[in-house]
This record gives C-alpha cells, sequence and structure tokens, in this order.
C-alpha cells in the first residue's frame, strides 16, 4: 500500500506566498486571529479560521463561519491568489527556527493506510473539536491545515529532497517569530518518480501533530464514499494533506503545567507531601530549574523555583518497559496531580492548564505570580522515540504530552477535494 503520493496543490502565487502564509487555525485565540487578519486582507486565517469574518456574536461552529470559509477560498481564487498546479506534484518545505531545521515532503496520505493502522496514532482526539474540522473541510471541499508526519528517515529519501533544496525555491520568507520558510515543487518528473519510488520503503508513518485533522479527514472520506455511488478508491477524498519529516529532524520541546491551587494543602504541605517520591532542591532561579533530562521536574511555588528529582523508591514501583507509564508526565500525574491534587483527568479538570515549551519557564512563573494560579510544573520534553513507540504499542499518550515546534504554516498548499 503506498501512504503517500502527489497531489495538484492549489498554492499562493509566487510573489504573495510570504502574505498568505498564516498561523495554524489552532493556535490562535477568535480575538487574536482578528487582529492579524484585519490588518492582512490576504491572511489565508480568512480562510482556515474564517470566524474572523462574521459578526462575533455568530458561534465559531455555526453554518455561517464554515459558508465564510468557503467563500473566501472561492474568492481567493477567482482574484488569483491562489492558483492550481495542473498536474500532481510533490512539494518540499523548509523550516529554520533559531539552529534548528527541518526539511519535509508535502504530500497527500492515505486514508485507507490511515484505518488500517499503517499511519499511527498516539493521541485521543476530542469529538466538538474534530466536529468543527469535519464541518470546515465539508463545506471548503478542501483540506487547508497540513497534518504534520513523521517517519524513520531513509537515507535514499534524505538524498533527494537534499537535490530539490539546491534549486530555486517558489518561496522564501521570514515570519513575524522569525522562523524562515522555504518551499519548493518537484517539477522534474524523475525526481518525483524517485522520491515515490524511495519512500516504498517506508512502512508506516507517525502523526507528530494533526490528530483531529486526520481523524476528520477519515469522517469525511466516509461521508463522500456514501455519497458517491461510483466511488473508486482513487478519488481526492481518499487522501488527506501532509507534510512528512524524518524523525532525526523533529524538535519536541516541553508541555508544561499550571495549577489552580493546592487542594487544601499550604505550600509548605505540599512541599512536604512531594517529599515522599521525588528528591527536592534548594530554592534556584528558573534556568536552573529547568529540567534537563527525564525524571527532573521544576517547582514554581510562593515566588520560588524547585528542582525534583524522582527518588529510586519510585522507579522501582514503575513498569519502565511499558512505553507510557515510563513518560515524565504519567509519573507526573500519578505521583503529583491524582495523589496530592486530586487531578485525576487533565482534558476535563479546570484546575489545570497547559504552557507550551516556547513560552518559557519565565511564563509559568508570570501565571502564578498573577495571583491566578498556584503552582506550576515544569517537565522535560518527551522524546520523538518515546511518541513512535507508543504508537507502535497501540497505546496512547496523556493530553498535551508533545509540543512540536516549528510550527507548520497554513496556506501554503491546499488539498482540493475533487
Amino acid at each position: 500500500m503506498k501512504l503517500i503520493r502527489p497531489f495538484r496543490a492549489l498554492r499562493p502565487r509566487q510573489d504573495l506566498a510570504s502574505q498568505v502564509a498564516s498561523h495554524p487555525y489552532d493556535v490562535l485565540n477568535r480575538q487574536e486571529a482578528h487582529a492579524i487578519a484585519s490588518e492582512n486582507p490576504l491572511s489565508f486565517l480568512h480562510i482556515n479560521k474564517p470566524e474572523v469574518d462574521v459578526d462575533e456574536t455568530i458561534g465559531v461552529y455555526e453554518a455561517a463561519v464554515y459558508q465564510k470559509g468557503a467563500d473566501n477560498l472561492q474568492r481567493f481564487i477567482s482574484d488569483g491568489i491562489l492558483e492550481r498546479d495542473s498536474s500532481p506534484r510533490y512539494y518540499v518545505y523548509r523550516q529554520v527556527m533559531g539552529e534548528h531545521a527541518q526539511v519535509g515532503i508535502v504530500a497527500v496520505a492515505s486514508l485507507e493506510a490511515y484505518e488500517q493502522g499503517a499511519i499511527k496514532k498516539h493521541e485521543f482526539t476530542r469529538p466538538a473539536k474534530e466536529d468543527d474540522r469535519v464541518a470546515h473541510m465539508d463545506a471548503l471541499n478542501a483540506q487547508v491545515g497540513p497534518v504534520f508526519l513523521t517517519y524513520r528517515a531513509q537515507a535514499e529519501v534524505d538524498e533527494l529532497v537534499k537535490g530539490v533544496t539546491q534549486t530555486e525555491p517558489e518561496s522564501d520568507f521570514e515570519a513575524d517569530d522569525g522562523t524562515r520558510h522555504t518551499f519548493w515543487v518537484v517539477w522534474d518528473d524523475a525526481v518525483g518518480q524517485a522520491i515515490a519510488e524511495a519512500f516504498s520503503a517506508v512502512d508506516c508513518l507517525y502523526v507528530a501533530d494533526g490528530h483531529h485533522r486526520s481523524a476528520a479527514a477519515a469522517r469525511v472520506r466516509a461521508l463522500r464514499r456514501a455519497r458517491n455511488s461510483s466511488h473508486s478508491g482513487e478519488e481526492s477524498y481518499n487522501y488527506f494533506l501532509v507534510v512528512v519529516f524524518p524523525d532525526r529532524q523533529m524538535q519536541i520541546l516541553d508541555y508544561n503545567r499550571i495549577v489552580k491551587d493546592l487542594n487544601g494543602m499550604s505550600e509548605a504541605e505540599f512541599i512536604a507531601a512531594l517529599g515522599a517520591s521525588f528528591e527536592i532542591g534548594e530554592s534556584v532561579g528558573s534556568g536552573a530549574a529547568k529540567p534537563v533530562q527525564e525524571r527532573q521536574f521544576g517547582l514554581y511555588v510562593g515566588g520560588r523555583w524547585l528542582k525534583l528529582r524522582v527518588r529510586e523508591q519510585l522507579l522501582d514501583r514503575l513498569d519502565l518497559s511499558d512505553p507510557v507509564q515510563s513518560l515524565d508526565v504519567t509519573i507526573m500525574q500519578n505521583a503529583i496531580l491524582t495523589p496530592l491534587l486530586g487531578i485525576e483527568d487533565q482534558r476535563t479538570d479546570s484546575r489545570i492548564d497547559f504552557v507550551g515549551g516556547i513560552r518559557g519557564l519565565q511564563e509559568l512563573a508570570s501565571r502564578v505570580d498573577s495571583g491566578a494560579w498556584q503552582a506550576a510544573i515544569a517537565l522535560y520534553p518527551t522524546s520523538i522515540e518515546s511518541l513512535m513507540a507508543i504508537a507502535d504499542a497501540g497505546e496512547v499518550m496523556p493530553p498535551k504530552t508533545t509540543w512540536f515546534e516549528p510550527k507548520l504554516k497554513s496556506g501554503l498548499a491546499v488539498h482540493v477535494l475533487d
């Protein structure tokens, strides 16, 4: 079964790519997106997050929002802002954030492979968020936000991609956060065929970021198949938009926690209770508190940072052969959140929130110092090897375990559902 294939991308005109490319739909709230989109009529947020263009009294999940997205997409096409390639192509997308660089292949991936487990997941999805993406895709007749996939690197694929990056790019720009985005079209049919052949050695893919988009694409496929009496399996709705990066290039940042209260304990009582499972270091600055390896945590409480290290006695009680039980985020759940703070389910408990590592530990301290939260826990980043091991085992990570950076821009390639 072929995991990926080329497609006819709908892409921004070469001179407009930097203005069109936008943040993903799920990293900005409505107000933030509106502020950006109102200043840039070419921003892909008008398509990817169309609530920016309807009255704020209209809910983000209402039909009028999805219709506005469809209207905006058609306007971008009719105005010549987006143009569609005449034949199926692979594309190459490079991102450079500081000293980190990652280069992936833009393609469409098989939903049959996804449903049969050859494209592996590691997270549960939330129904409301999944429903939103289903309605958005179906209304727009297009997939506009790429799913971030990874795979165990293949040297031959690496060399072919490297060759493409030595040619003239279609677009090359620096975003407002300093990340550089460069996009190539694989115009050479022989190179495209070589990529397809080399990728045949890849036996599976892993969803890194985009579980809701991939699950929604599978549901849209089922809807379209039911409507199509002559369904063949070759229709474009049988595939979903992806960017596929080799595992060695993945950058996962820490995904930290803030908690509303200490479950009735004083700060001193909470710290004392932690002593049963952790060695507790003296008060340190945020830089020194940042975990530098697994089994370390930073704790901010009472205006100071403490360093926590898992005691050997606790490790001896864990099944470290289980890829989920051995995660630091699971240890945090089982040794801190559940027994001490009474937080059983991080997905639903309003007493906990999540802060991506891109914001730094200063953000954690700021949230606590504001008085809105009482403590913060900093974690060491989960490894890509752990992610793949969990997906291989058919297990699921705890919520908000991985934060991938840099984020993929939306709008550089759209997959039309012909």
